[in-house]
């Protein structure tokens, strides 16, 4: 935990004071005292003017979602912080606000945290601290209010027929998107104008910013003028956080790839869902992790399989929030290009032997009305292009026991950035399968022999039995 805070993927959430869908859900405390608990270390408040243009209000602008007071979030940040882990809490900060009221933000943000708060003075950093260093520190982090402009831009630009598309939560989700080919290839020839749009110079905005304001910005973000090439440059003397939509991203991947694995070896990149997600969904995480994203910041109040990956994935570590970048994405000679097919690595062996549980941990009638389920357990990789795939067992009918016995085998040419993945469904003739359990597992940090893995629900916590018998070994 002793290098920058750049070489790790950071635990970040979106919007973490949503309790629901993007448009017209409760803003809260609750949704932030979660997602700490979980280990999430970077919180995500939209901050606005209350109603009477005298105090701070947390809201997601320009949408039906009743208001929390920005005061009630932070002593809830600062009393759960650190219950899941010791290392360092990011509040990044969507600011609309005038100076007045920055200042008052100020005010209660160094009243609320005191000595716990990280100012790093007025000198610029050249490299990130690390986060052995700011254990049971809190950070801030906000960029210039225009950029914040981004969001409403893109969503005022989106075909109308689109709107309101957002179909209910399905007992699964969709299942993850594909990273193998035209969701990003259809973007090749359209990073135009818009990109440019809202952007500006990062160093001249903060002259605007309240002086108080400004001195508690402990990680400064912000675009310079000139898109995407400038967005990347490294400057050597200076790091900064950078923000993208996760369209704009899938853009940049595929013409300027190296460029962005080359910017976060040494300053954060943080990639946020669409606002098109309207029910909060979310994307696939690989497509961040493999260009060395630190924070790809997800929608935690959220279900479905993406979220599973993101929970797998931080999983890792003893689960503090932090997982350290693998060395090829950090490798200053020779950048990593994600787009190249390399040989296999290893091979993992995966049996699943057995299942059981569910028959204390659900009404018995839960799954079919008048006979026992019909089990079978879909496994497989979520990983880079080349090493995803999913695989399923036979189906056993009539078992609260079930027993498959079948062995599965998964070449990884990526193993440091897979995740095992794990679905327990229960078949149904005529309707959608049922959830039977589910959960994602670091490659990284498997070991060989025979593992009970236990299952968690769609809103990804611990069943209290439900587990399966598997083996893992890596040949």
């Amino acid at each position: 935990m002793s290098a920058p805070l750049s070489h790790y993927f950071i635990y970040t959430g979106h919007n973490s004071y949503l309790t629901g869908n993007q448009l017209s859900s409760e803003c809260s405390d609750v949704p932030i005292i979660n997602a700490l608990k979980r280990g999430v270390r970077v919180i995500e408040l939209d901050i606005w003017p209350n109603s009477t243009k005298d105090d701070v209000d947390v809201l997601h602008g320009g949408t039906l979602t009743t208001p929390v007071e920005l005061i009630k979030c932070l002593r809830s940040i600062k009393e759960y912080a650190f219950v899941a882990s010791e290392y360092p809490v990011v509040i990044t900060l969507e600011d609309h606000l005038t100076p007045k009221l920055q200042a008052k933000v100020a005010e209660m943000v160094t009243q609320t945290f005191g000595e716990i708060l990280f100012s790093p003075g007025p000198e610029c950093f050249k490299e990130f601290p690390c986060p052995e260093s700011l254990k049971r520190r809190i950070i801030i982090s906000t960029k210039p209010p225009k950029e914040y402009l981004e969001a409403k831009e893109v969503k005022d630009k989106e075909d109308d027929s689109q709107r309101g598309k957002a179909s209910d939560e399905e007992a699964w989700g969709n299942e993850v998107p594909d990273l193998k080919g035209s969701h990003v290839a259809n973007y090749k020839n359209d990073f135009d104008e818009e990109d440019e749009e809202d952007t500006d110079d990062g160093e001249k905005s903060q002259h605007s910013l309240a002086p108080e304001y400004k001195h508690l910005i402990g990680i400064l973000a912000g675009k310079p003028k000139g898109g995407l090439d400038a967005w990347l440059r490294v400057d050597p003397d200076k790091v900064t956080r950078l923000s993208m939509s996760e369209q704009k991203f899938e853009k940049a991947v595929v013409t300027h790839g190296k460029q962005i694995v080359r910017f976060t070896r040494q300053n954060v990149l943080r990639v946020y869902p669409k606002s098109t997600r309207f029910d909060s969904s979310n994307y696939n995480p690989l497509i961040g992790w493999m260009h060395g994203v630190q924070m790809v910041a997800f929608n935690m109040q959220g279900l479905g399989r993406s979220l599973w990956l993101m929970h797998g994935m931080f999983k890792a570590n003893g689960g503090c929030g932090y997982v350290k970048k693998p060395d090829f994405l950090l490798n200053s000679v020779e950048v990593f290009d994600p787009k190249i097919k390399l040989p296999v690595k290893t091979t993992l062996k995966v049996t699943v032997y057995m299942g059981e549980g569910w028959y204390y941990d659900f009404h018995h009638t839960h799954f079919d009305a008048y006979s026992p389920p019909d089990f079978y357990t879909r496994v497989g990789i979520a990983g880079v292009p080349a090493d995803s795939v999913m695989k399923k067992t036979k189906i056993l009918e009539d078992n609260w026991l079930p027993s498959w016995n079948e062995v599965f085998e998964f070449p990884l040419t990526v193993p440091e950035l897979a995740l095992l993945r794990i679905e327990v469904h229960e078949y149904d003739m005529s309707e959608k399968d049922d959830f039977g359990g589910q959960t994602c597992l670091p490659i990284s940090e498997l070991r060989s022999g025979i593992r009970a893995v236990p299952l968690y629900s769609r809103k990804g916590e611990k069943y209290n039995s439900v587990k399966l018998l598997m083996h893992f070994e890596f040949i």
